[in-house]
Parts: C-alpha cells; structure tokens; sequence
C-alpha cells in the first residue's frame, strides 16, 4: 500500500519550513510593521507594489477549485510548473541514490529537473503510436523509482495516453508518485485525471494557466495532489513564490472562464483546419493526430524546411532529433493569420524546386532560390 511517508526524503519529515511575516499573521487590516517592507509605496506609475503577496494564494485557491472540481487544500501554485516539478524531486529523491522513470519523446523539464539535482532517469520509450509501453514500464520499476512521469496529451507528439495504461501503472506502482502532466488537457475530449485524486494516493496531476488561459507571460502552474502532499509542496516552497500582479491577474482571469472556452473552440476549429491543409502539400509525409494546441507534422526533409521556415521568420519547433520523431517539426497552431504565413511559404517551397543540398542563406527574397522538400 502506497504511504507518502514512504518515499519523502527522511529530512523532509522533520524540516521545520520558514514562517513568513504573512504567515504569521494573516489578516487585512492593521499597521504592518512587520515585514521590513517599504512603507510609503512603490516606484511604479501601475499600482502599490510595496506589500509582500499572500504566500498560499488562498482566494485564488477558493476561486479555482469549484471550476476543478477539487478541494482548496488539494491545490498547488507554482512559479510555472516548473515549479512542483523540481519541488516534487527535492521532496522524494535522494541525490545519487533515487531515480524517477519518463517515456520519451517527452516534455524535457522532467530530465533537467532530474540532472540539477543529481537524480538518475530511467527511459522507457513510448511506442512507435507515442503510446505508454505498460509491461516494459513496470519491468522498469525499481525499489528506487520515486516519481513516473506522464505527460497527456504528450509533448511533442500531441497525443492524449490511454487511460487504462495510467491506470495499471497508478495501481502497480506501490512506491511511487505518477504525474499526469496534463499542460493541454484544456484541448483534449476527456475528462481530467483530477477526478480520480481521491482513488489514488499517490496520483499527482499537472495543469498550467499557459495555455488555454493566454497567461504564459504570468509563469503560473497549477499542481493537484493530496492534501497531505500539497502540505509539503507548501513547506519546501520559497516563501512568496508567487508574485502579487500575478495573483491578482489569475484571480481576474477566473472570472473569464467562458473567454478562455471560446478561445478553446477557436483553437480546435484552427487545428483541424491546418491539419487539413497540411496533409496536402507534396513536403508532408504526415500530420500525426493531435488533442493539444500544436501538431507534430513529419516532412521529407524537416530541417531544411525548419531553416528555410526561420530564414522567413516563420518560427516552429524542430523536434527530428527527439526520439521517434525523425523529420519532425512541432507547430504550434496561431491565429488564422499566422498560420495561413505558414502555409504560404511551405506551398511556395514545394512550387520552387532546388536541389535539396543548396544551402539556405540570408538575403533579399526575390534573390534567394526556393527549397522544395520532396526533392
């Protein structure tokens, strides 16, 4: 049986965490003389910036759990989600000793988070469909894994993972933290892995206001987990992580949920659209199947057409070194605008032919040839 005292680092237990002024005393009103803080104001033309935030985000906590369907104390804020991902490291695994298990291709930050703190990876990759390879997972599982990551919708390939998979994989692993890194789940047809933290202890799930709610410029992750875990995400978290307009900016775009819906539908009607239109130039060997805000498009030859795309300030992701994705470019879908650009420049590199081994240079572009990627 899963027990998180099990996996906790043994320091952790004990830690006695730092009591902010904040903490110490929680009310609104009062002469606060307790902070060191500037008293007279800020200097800034925007607004008074010279208090310290709350340093548990309570309303915004209280605001979001009904539209999660989750309890306050069920949730962490981090700065991004880079944030309790590195936390959740610290927290469980001991340096040169501990491991944590990720499926590439991935999102990467659980590798680097892994590095900075001197913790080993095991890799199990997904199938050649980007699915979970559930027996070579388990096999994989040793006495020392500490953290399984899971990444649904997947990032690169855009793919939500099977449901059973997670689920086998929840239950097998008695020692265990798995977390659903669920960054796009705002753009898949299913229901969140945040149904199921009261099933499964040792569930933790990802989500982030990046992305479906237009706030990467704010850096702010949400992370869902048991009470019990959240209480040592808030123990082993730098005391005001999460800055006061941030905070305030979130609390304000709760309000809009209905905005970032619309937003939502819009995207999903642009996706299928590109896809489209995609699949029908000679260069594109395929558009995989896609439930985030991005596709994974694999090309004859996807590093000529990245350059060529950048040499035309037309910026994608080249993912054809990432494991399983060979002549692969991430695109990440834009307005209408932008990705009709896109589409524009890669059907005048079909209608232009050169010889594939021409290099791409700068210059005017009536002086510079045209690359065509079926060549």
């Amino acid at each position: 049986m899963f027990t998180l005292q099990s996996i906790l680092r043994p320091h952790i237990l004990s830690l006695t965490p730092y009591s902010s002024a904040r903490d110490e005393y929680t009310g609104k009103v009062g002469v606060f003389l307790d902070a060191n803080e500037n008293p007279i104001g800020s200097t800034t033309d925007t607004g008074d910036y010279n208090r310290y935030p709350d340093p548990h985000q309570l309303v915004i906590k209280q605001k979001l759990a009904p539209i999660k369907e989750v309890r306050p104390e069920q949730i962490f804020l981090g700065n991004g989600s880079d944030e309790p991902i590195d936390l959740l490291v610290r927290a469980t695994c001991v340096p040169g000793k501990d491991n944590m298990l990720i499926m590439p291709p991935t999102y990467g930050m659980y590798e680097v988070s892994a590095a900075v703190n001197d913790v080993d990876i095991i890799k199990v990759p997904l199938t050649p469909d980007f699915q979970v390879d559930v027996q070579a997972v388990l096999a994989a599982i040793t006495e020392r894994t500490k953290l399984i990551w899971l990444c649904s919708p997947n990032n690169p390939s855009g793919n939500l993972l099977q449901d059973e998979a997670i689920r086998t994989i929840l239950d097998a692993a008695n020692h265990s933290l798995v977390i659903v890194d669920e960054a796009y789940i705002d753009f898949a047809d299913t229901p969140s892995w945040t149904t199921q933290l009261d099933t499964y202890p040792n569930l933790v799930v990802l989500q982030t206001f990046s992305k479906a709610w237009g706030l990467a410029a704010l850096r702010l992750g949400m992370c869902f987990a048991s009470e019990e875990l959240i209480n040592v995400l808030n123990k082993i978290k730098p005391p005001y992580n999460i800055s006061a307009p941030t905070q305030r900016l979130a609390f304000d775009a709760l309000s809009h949920e209905a905005a970032k819906n619309e937003m939502v539908t819009k995207i999903l009607a642009a996706r299928q659209k590109l896809a489209e239109n995609l699949r029908s130039l000679p260069s594109v060997q395929g558009v995989h199947p896609s439930d985030a805000n991005f596709l994974l498009v694999k090309f004859d030859q996807a590093k000529q057409v990245f350059d060529h795309l950048i040499d035309q300030q037309v910026i994608v992701r080249d993912r054809s070194k990432v494991k399983l994705c060979d002549n692969c470019l991430r695109i990440s879908v834009g307005t209408d605008a932008e990705n009709e650009r896109l589409l524009d420049v890669l059907r005048r590199m079909s209608s232009s032919p050169v010889p594939a081994n021409l290099p791409l240079g700068s210059g005017e572009e009536a002086t510079r040839p045209e690359f065509v990627s079926n060549v």
